[in-house]
């Protein structure tokens, strides 16, 4: 119970953000313009900051590292079992399991920080900023048959693995933020959480997904359920105790990311089933974490 009142807070912005897009009369516009806000300027800014001045334990980070990427790897391979339950064709199939294996950065940082404060802020971050070009390549090789490439471009142009890099840059220099920038970048990174996920909310969408309702199950529980199963496994093995084993279970259990959605509909893929996935995910997600981190 302490676990799901500590979620529902942030999980109560994503609802009020997907309120005010429906019934507010906020234009489509406005709701662009904030996702690109927090995407470019404010997410960035947490970031990097969060990086830059914190100490990090880089002893702690290759075991952590590696937790992530046997993750999203049981997530692949898990959810490419469900193709023969799907009834798509490869394209629509190959926009779908991507869902099984991404994660929603915005929600990553929000829990984080509630859980272990600036440390773990620090440590997520710098998770997600090496996950997200694994990711990113994974993603757009399923689909890259049908749409266009460059992928190297996506993840050499992606604003929070920018600052990341950055903030590890600034870190191992021991370089200090000036106290002006630093008052700068405190005000952006306490809009950051807020406004990302009430933004998360506004792009909840639903519809008729199409395909086999089983197979859309078997991905909702691949990413919720099956993901954070195996990281519990992964913890012993590889010796992860403490923070790092917080941050690599929250990391399993997270729900897909929003730009998922994206990715599918800029290389021709199915964009009504993703966005479906997305909306499920992050709405069963509140139950889903608050079952594992009760667990920590």
């Amino acid at each position: 119970m302490t676990i799901f009142l500590l979620l529902i807070p942030d999980f109560a912005l994503i609802l009020l953000g997907s309120a005010l897009r429906r019934y507010a009369g906020f234009a489509d516009a406005f709701w662009e313009g904030l996702e690109r806000l927090v995407y470019f300027v404010l997410f960035p800014s947490m970031l990097f900051f969060a990086v830059a001045r914190s100490h990090i334990d880089f002893a702690a980070m290759g075991p952590l590292f590696l937790a992530g990427v046997l993750a999203m790897a049981v997530g692949l391979l898990l959810g490419l079992l469900a193709k023969p339950w799907m009834g798509l064709d490869g394209l629509q199939f190959a926009s779908r399991v991507q869902c099984a294996f991404r994660f929603n950065t915005y929600i990553a940082m929000a829990v984080a920080g509630k859980l272990h404060g600036a440390a773990g802020i620090t440590m997520m971050g710098v998770l997600c900023g090496v996950m997200a070009p694994i990711a990113n390549l994974a993603a757009v090789s399923l689909l890259a048959r049908h749409g266009q490439g460059g992928v190297l471009r996506e993840i050499l142009r992606n604003p929070l693995i920018i600052a990341t890099v950055l903030g590890l840059l600034c870190n191992v220099a021991g370089v200090t933020v000036p106290v002006p920038l630093a008052a700068l970048l405190t005000r952006l990174s306490d809009a950051s959480i807020a406004l990302g996920l009430l933004a998360v909310g506004a792009a909840l969408k639903w519809g008729s997904p199409g395909g086999h309702s089983f197979g859309l199950v078997w991905l909702v529980g691949v990413k919720l359920m099956l993901l954070p199963l195996a990281a519990w496994f992964f913890v012993p093995w590889l010796g992860l105790t403490g923070l790092p084993r917080d941050m690599a279970v929250l990391f399993a259990a997270l729900p897909t990311a929003s730009s998922a959605y994206i990715l599918a509909m800029r290389m021709g893929g199915d964009g009504t089933g993703v966005a479906w996935l997305i909306s499920a995910t992050t709405v069963l997600s509140v139950f889903s974490m608050t079952f594992w981190l009760s667990l920590l």
